[in-house]
């Protein structure tokens, strides 16, 4: 009897032990961490900052808390700048490392050979680097397939194109009389996109355009390319650069004692240590950048602040979608009360709130919103000791343009 007893009384336990874990391992394991899914080039400068801004925001949320109890952690996968390694990476995420949510992105050419894998694997994606349009046009040509996929910076090329063209209409022509222009940039899918309408739009804001022409991203003698748009008889060159060498452009420039002025978008000249890097070369390029530190938004000037002082360094572009997409993605799950997809990316869209670069909303497509309070194109200089001064627009300008020394009087 003695050991029926006790059987019976073993079995009793057991039973209570397998209900109790039937009921509360959902819960438990709904307080694993939220683990983010970093894709980029980590080798660059636009990849560090990323990982550096995702640190940021992460531990912002975690000291107050977490998301719904929850911590966040992340995880990175090196994409490079190539679209089969690109495509690794964000298998690696999804299928070995199971994550929520992916942040990243630097190359059009890979996010959009990435894009079929995200939306097989079901599974949000913040690009924070790459500005063909025809990544968030995916959104609204198949919906269901690709709802999964924003934008939150940069703002795509065609904003961008038109950003530039205000520039050259309100600054260089306006202000500084240079009407004909020459414009180049590298043979990449996001250039490709944003070129024609540049050429169209200062064609129609009065620019006398005397050259375009696409070169190499493998280039490293640009002194055909300089002896041709020294023979267009322009005043300003233009460019549009990414992936091609920046630094070997800057210097070959600056050597040849070039007589005309450049600027536009070089997305390695957005770097801090840019003009350090190439020897002061840069001196007197107009750069494009997002963000400075300046009160764009209440953001702004104590994100920048953070940054230099976990890193040394002032971030570039990608930094400020990479810290502004954790908090976004953060605060959807808060309003959709919980962790389904579907749910988290319906209240995404409803996303209004202060980002680093402006306010922060995604349009019909999932891009990020331009102009006005939204993201905009900030022209700086490279001027002496490496300090760069806001040209345009003209709200935000700290100093005055200067030429190369070897073209001022």
């Amino acid at each position: 009897m003695l050991a029926l007893s006790f059987s019976k009384r073993s079995f009793s336990k057991l039973a209570l032990a397998l209900s109790a874990a039937a009921l509360f391992s959902p819960a438990q394991a709904q307080q694993g961490p939220i683990k983010i899914g970093l894709t980029t080039a980590v080798q660059l400068q636009v990849g560090r900052d990323t990982q550096e801004a995702a640190k940021i925001a992460i531990d912002e949320i975690n000291n107050k808390g977490g998301v719904m109890g929850r911590k966040l952690s992340f995880v990175v996968a090196d994409e490079t700048e190539n679209p089969e390694v690109g495509i690794n990476a964000i298998k690696k995420l999804t299928a070995d490392e199971k994550v929520d949510v992916i942040i990243g992105g630097y190359t059009s050419g890979v996010t959009l050979a990435q894009l079929p894998h995200i939306s097989s694997a079901k599974t949000i994606y913040l690009g924070v680097g790459a500005a063909s349009p025809a990544i968030t046009a995916k959104v609204k040509q198949d919906y269901d397939n690709y709802k999964y996929v924003f934008r939150t910076g940069p703002i795509n090329a065609v904003h961008q194109a038109k950003g530039l063209v205000e520039w050259i209409s309100g600054h260089l022509i306006g202000e500084l009389g240079l009407k004909k222009i020459a414009i180049i940039g590298e043979n990449a899918k996001w250039v490709q996109d944003l070129v024609p309408v540049l050429r169209k739009g200062a064609v129609d804001v009065g620019a006398d355009v005397k050259m375009v022409e696409f070169f190499d991203t493998t280039t490293s003698d640009f002194s055909p390319l300089l002896s041709k748009i020294k023979s267009s008889d322009a005043q300003f060159l233009v460019v549009v650069l990414s992936h091609a060498s920046s630094d070997v452009f800057a210097k070959q420039w600056y050597d040849a004692r070039f007589p005309i002025p450049y600027g536009g978008i070089d997305v390695k000249s957005q770097d801090g240590d840019f003009f350090d890097r190439v020897g002061g070369k840069s001196l007197s390029e107009v750069a494009v950048n997002f963000a400075v530190r300046t009160p764009l938004t209440v953001k702004t000037v104590p994100f920048f602040d953070e940054f230099k002082k976990r890193t040394g360094r002032v971030p570039v572009y990608t930094a400020f979608g990479t810290y502004d997409s954790v908090h976004a993605y953060a605060q959807a799950i808060e309003r959709a009360k919980g962790f389904d997809t579907n749910a988290i990316i319906k209240e995404l869209e409803k996303t209004s709130m202060p980002g680093v670069a402006g306010l922060l909303e995604y349009d019909d497509t999932h891009d990020v919103k331009a102009g006005g309070k939204y993201m905009n194109l900030l022209f700086a200089q490279w001027q002496a000791k490496g300090e760069r001064v806001v040209l345009w627009p003209k709200s935000l300008r700290s100093g005055n343009m200067i030429m190369p020394p070897w073209l001022t009087k």
